[in-house]
Protein backbone atom coordinates (compact mmCIF):
# COMPACT_ATOMS: atom_id res chain seq x y z
CA UNK A 1 0.00 0.00 0.00
CA UNK A 2 1.54 3.25 -0.87
CA UNK A 3 -0.22 6.13 0.62
CA UNK A 4 -3.43 7.24 -0.44
CA UNK A 5 -4.42 4.22 -1.95
CA UNK A 6 -2.21 3.18 -0.16
CA UNK A 7 -0.75 5.40 -1.90
CA UNK A 8 -0.35 18.21 -8.78
CA UNK A 9 -0.94 21.26 -9.18
CA UNK A 10 -0.45 18.12 -11.11
CA UNK A 11 -3.57 19.80 -10.17
CA UNK A 12 -5.20 21.88 -7.54
CA UNK A 13 -5.76 18.61 -5.78
CA UNK A 14 -2.14 18.22 -4.91
CA UNK A 15 -1.15 21.72 -4.02
CA UNK A 16 1.81 20.81 -1.84
CA UNK A 17 4.65 23.05 -1.90
CA UNK A 18 5.77 24.33 -4.93
CA UNK A 19 5.24 27.42 -2.85
CA UNK A 20 4.87 30.69 -4.67
CA UNK A 21 3.95 33.89 -2.92
CA UNK A 22 2.38 36.93 -4.50
CA UNK A 23 4.00 40.26 -3.71
CA UNK A 24 1.11 41.53 -1.61
CA UNK A 25 1.22 44.02 1.25
CA UNK A 26 0.59 41.19 3.70
CA UNK A 27 2.96 38.19 3.83
CA UNK A 28 0.11 35.97 5.09
CA UNK A 29 -2.29 34.38 2.64
CA UNK A 30 -5.08 31.81 2.87
CA UNK A 31 -6.72 29.57 0.30
CA UNK A 32 -9.89 27.52 0.05
CA UNK A 33 -10.71 25.10 -2.72
CA UNK A 34 -12.58 22.09 -3.97
CA UNK A 35 -11.82 19.38 -6.52
CA UNK A 36 -14.00 16.74 -8.10
CA UNK A 37 -11.30 14.15 -7.31
CA UNK A 38 -8.27 14.69 -5.05
CA UNK A 39 -5.33 13.18 -6.93
CA UNK A 40 -1.92 13.05 -5.26
CA UNK A 41 0.99 11.86 -7.34
CA UNK A 42 -1.65 10.52 -9.71
CA UNK A 43 -3.53 8.42 -7.13
CA UNK A 44 -7.08 9.26 -6.05
CA UNK A 45 -7.22 10.03 -2.34
CA UNK A 46 -11.02 10.23 -2.29
CA UNK A 47 -12.10 7.19 -4.32
CA UNK A 48 -12.95 9.45 -7.32
CA UNK A 49 -15.21 11.64 -5.18
CA UNK A 50 -14.95 15.40 -4.43
CA UNK A 51 -12.74 16.90 -1.73
CA UNK A 52 -12.67 20.18 0.17
CA UNK A 53 -9.26 21.76 0.68
CA UNK A 54 -7.70 24.63 2.62
CA UNK A 55 -4.34 26.22 3.27
CA UNK A 56 -2.35 29.10 4.72
CA UNK A 57 1.11 30.43 3.83
CA UNK A 58 3.40 32.91 5.57
CA UNK A 59 6.28 34.50 3.66
CA UNK A 60 9.21 35.33 5.95
CA UNK A 61 12.28 37.52 5.37
CA UNK A 62 15.18 36.35 3.19
CA UNK A 63 13.07 33.86 1.21
CA UNK A 64 11.97 31.62 4.09
CA UNK A 65 8.37 30.44 4.37
CA UNK A 66 6.06 28.26 6.46
CA UNK A 67 2.61 26.95 5.67
CA UNK A 68 -0.08 24.36 6.06
CA UNK A 69 -2.48 22.65 3.69
CA UNK A 70 -5.25 20.10 4.16
CA UNK A 71 -7.88 18.04 2.39
CA UNK A 72 -10.64 15.58 3.05
CA UNK A 73 -9.64 12.00 2.16
CA UNK A 74 -10.99 8.43 2.05
CA UNK A 75 -7.93 6.20 1.61
CA UNK A 76 -7.13 5.77 5.32
CA UNK A 77 -10.59 4.38 6.12
CA UNK A 78 -10.51 2.25 2.99
CA UNK A 79 -7.38 0.63 4.42
CA UNK A 80 -8.74 0.01 7.92
CA UNK A 81 -7.76 3.27 9.62
CA UNK A 82 -9.93 6.03 11.04
CA UNK A 83 -8.90 9.39 9.58
CA UNK A 84 -10.89 11.41 7.05
CA UNK A 85 -8.52 14.36 6.75
CA UNK A 86 -4.94 15.00 5.69
CA UNK A 87 -3.10 17.96 7.22
CA UNK A 88 0.29 18.99 5.86
CA UNK A 89 2.77 21.34 7.55
CA UNK A 90 5.84 22.58 5.73
CA UNK A 91 8.69 25.07 5.96
CA UNK A 92 11.45 26.01 3.59
CA UNK A 93 13.52 28.54 1.72
CA UNK A 94 12.92 29.70 -1.85
CA UNK A 95 14.92 32.29 -3.72
CA UNK A 96 16.28 33.24 -7.13
CA UNK A 97 20.02 32.51 -6.80
CA UNK A 98 21.07 33.68 -10.25
CA UNK A 99 19.09 35.35 -12.99
CA UNK A 100 16.27 33.01 -14.05
CA UNK A 101 17.28 30.19 -11.67
CA UNK A 102 15.30 29.61 -8.45
CA UNK A 103 16.04 27.11 -5.69
CA UNK A 104 13.43 25.77 -3.24
CA UNK A 105 14.35 23.48 -0.33
CA UNK A 106 12.29 22.45 2.68
CA UNK A 107 10.66 19.83 4.84
CA UNK A 108 7.06 18.59 4.74
CA UNK A 109 5.11 16.62 7.34
CA UNK A 110 1.94 14.74 6.31
CA UNK A 111 -0.39 14.21 9.28
CA UNK A 112 -3.43 11.90 9.51
CA UNK A 113 -5.10 12.53 12.88
CA UNK A 114 -6.21 9.41 14.80
CA UNK A 115 -5.57 7.21 11.76
CA UNK A 116 -4.23 4.15 13.56
CA UNK A 117 -6.67 1.43 14.62
CA UNK A 118 -6.04 -2.25 15.47
CA UNK A 119 -7.07 -3.16 11.91
CA UNK A 120 -4.67 -0.63 10.41
CA UNK A 121 -1.76 -1.49 12.71
CA UNK A 122 -2.06 -5.20 11.94
CA UNK A 123 -0.83 -4.44 8.41
CA UNK A 124 0.74 -0.95 8.35
CA UNK A 125 2.86 1.40 10.46
CA UNK A 126 2.07 5.00 11.44
CA UNK A 127 0.90 6.73 8.20
CA UNK A 128 2.27 10.14 9.26
CA UNK A 129 5.17 10.84 6.91
CA UNK A 130 8.09 13.29 6.75
CA UNK A 131 9.75 14.28 3.49
CA UNK A 132 12.56 16.69 2.67
CA UNK A 133 12.50 18.23 -0.78
CA UNK A 134 14.56 20.28 -3.16
CA UNK A 135 13.54 21.92 -6.43
CA UNK A 136 15.21 23.96 -9.12
CA UNK A 137 13.22 26.16 -11.50
CA UNK A 138 14.63 27.61 -14.69
CA UNK A 139 12.35 29.43 -17.07
CA UNK A 140 9.01 27.56 -17.20
CA UNK A 141 10.41 24.22 -15.96
CA UNK A 142 10.77 22.85 -12.43
CA UNK A 143 12.62 19.67 -11.43
CA UNK A 144 11.88 18.48 -7.88
CA UNK A 145 12.93 15.58 -5.67
CA UNK A 146 11.22 14.56 -2.42
CA UNK A 147 12.86 12.06 -0.04
CA UNK A 148 11.12 10.37 2.88
CA UNK A 149 12.97 10.43 6.22
CA UNK A 150 10.31 8.19 7.75
CA UNK A 151 8.36 5.21 6.47
CA UNK A 152 6.26 6.32 3.52
CA UNK A 153 2.56 6.61 4.32
CA UNK A 154 2.48 3.56 6.58
CA UNK A 155 4.46 1.14 4.41
CA UNK A 156 6.78 -0.80 6.68
CA UNK A 157 10.53 -0.54 6.04
CA UNK A 158 10.05 2.10 3.32
CA UNK A 159 12.18 4.88 4.85
CA UNK A 160 14.30 6.48 2.14
CA UNK A 161 11.68 6.37 -0.62
CA UNK A 162 11.85 9.11 -3.23
CA UNK A 163 9.65 10.98 -5.69
CA UNK A 164 11.15 12.75 -8.72
CA UNK A 165 9.00 14.97 -10.88
CA UNK A 166 9.37 17.39 -13.76
CA UNK A 167 6.77 20.02 -14.62
CA UNK A 168 6.52 23.22 -16.61
CA UNK A 169 4.06 26.09 -16.77
CA UNK A 170 3.37 27.81 -20.08
CA UNK A 171 1.39 31.02 -20.45
CA UNK A 172 -1.38 30.98 -23.05
CA UNK A 173 -3.57 33.75 -24.48
CA UNK A 174 -6.48 35.15 -22.48
CA UNK A 175 -4.76 34.51 -19.13
CA UNK A 176 -4.73 30.71 -19.35
CA UNK A 177 -1.76 28.54 -18.42
CA UNK A 178 -0.88 24.97 -19.33
CA UNK A 179 1.08 22.68 -16.98
CA UNK A 180 2.40 19.31 -18.16
CA UNK A 181 3.86 17.03 -15.48
CA UNK A 182 5.51 13.62 -15.15
CA UNK A 183 6.72 11.96 -11.95
CA UNK A 184 8.16 8.71 -10.67
CA UNK A 185 7.45 7.36 -7.17
CA UNK A 186 10.03 4.86 -5.93
CA UNK A 187 9.11 3.02 -2.75
CA UNK A 188 12.16 1.60 -1.01
CA UNK A 189 11.80 -2.12 -0.41
CA UNK A 190 8.78 -2.34 -2.73
CA UNK A 191 10.20 -1.34 -6.09
CA UNK A 192 8.35 -4.02 -8.06
CA UNK A 193 4.98 -3.78 -6.27
CA UNK A 194 4.58 -0.11 -5.31
CA UNK A 195 6.80 2.05 -7.54
CA UNK A 196 5.05 3.70 -10.50
CA UNK A 197 4.95 6.65 -12.91
CA UNK A 198 2.29 9.36 -12.98
CA UNK A 199 1.52 12.06 -15.53
CA UNK A 200 -0.86 14.98 -15.90
CA UNK A 201 -1.80 17.96 -18.03
CA UNK A 202 -3.58 20.89 -16.38
CA UNK A 203 -5.25 23.89 -18.01
CA UNK A 204 -5.92 26.70 -15.56
CA UNK A 205 -6.97 30.33 -15.40
CA UNK A 206 -6.56 32.87 -12.60
CA UNK A 207 -9.62 35.10 -12.36
CA UNK A 208 -8.81 37.85 -9.84
CA UNK A 209 -7.42 35.44 -7.25
CA UNK A 210 -9.69 32.51 -8.06
CA UNK A 211 -7.97 29.75 -10.03
CA UNK A 212 -10.09 27.31 -11.99
CA UNK A 213 -8.50 24.25 -13.54
CA UNK A 214 -9.26 21.25 -15.71
CA UNK A 215 -6.83 18.36 -15.39
CA UNK A 216 -6.12 15.08 -17.10
CA UNK A 217 -4.28 12.75 -14.70
CA UNK A 218 -3.13 9.15 -14.94
CA UNK A 219 -0.55 6.55 -13.90
CA UNK A 220 0.82 3.20 -14.98
CA UNK A 221 -0.45 1.50 -11.80
CA UNK A 222 -2.50 -0.92 -13.88
CA UNK A 223 0.78 -2.68 -14.67
CA UNK A 224 1.99 -2.75 -11.04
CA UNK A 225 1.61 -6.30 -9.65
CA UNK A 226 -0.24 -7.14 -6.44
CA UNK A 227 1.74 -7.66 -3.24
CA UNK A 228 1.06 -9.68 -0.09
CA UNK A 229 -1.59 -7.16 1.04
CA UNK A 230 -3.39 -7.14 -2.31
CA UNK A 231 -3.18 -4.53 -5.04
CA UNK A 232 -1.90 -1.29 -3.50
CA UNK A 233 -3.65 0.98 -5.94
CA UNK A 234 -7.13 -0.52 -6.04
CA UNK A 235 -10.02 0.55 -3.81
CA UNK A 236 -12.23 -1.94 -1.91
CA UNK A 237 -14.51 -2.32 -4.94
CA UNK A 238 -11.58 -3.28 -7.18
CA UNK A 239 -11.30 0.04 -9.07
CA UNK A 240 -7.82 1.23 -10.06
CA UNK A 241 -7.23 4.46 -8.13
CA UNK A 242 -4.55 5.51 -10.61
CA UNK A 243 -6.64 5.16 -13.73
CA UNK A 244 -6.72 7.98 -16.28
CA UNK A 245 -9.30 10.63 -15.48
CA UNK A 246 -10.34 14.23 -15.99
CA UNK A 247 -11.43 16.43 -13.14
CA UNK A 248 -12.18 20.02 -12.23
CA UNK A 249 -10.76 22.21 -9.46
CA UNK A 250 -11.32 25.67 -8.04
CA UNK A 251 -9.21 27.55 -5.48
CA UNK A 252 -9.58 31.02 -4.03
CA UNK A 253 -6.58 32.81 -2.47
CA UNK A 254 -7.11 35.76 -0.18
Amino acid sequence: MLKKSLLVLATLGSALPAVSFAQDASPLSFNLGAVTDYRYRGISQTRFEPALQFGADLALPAGFYIGTWGSTIKWIRDSGGDSTVEIDVYAGWKKEVVSGLTLDVGVLQYIYPDAETPAWSSVYDDPNTTEVYGAVTYGPATLKYSHSTSNLFGNRDSKGSGYLDLSATFSLPEGFSLTPHVGYQKVKGYTSTLSYTDYSLTLSKDISGTVVSLSFVGTNTKTVPANINGHAYYDPSGANLGKDGVFFGIKRTF
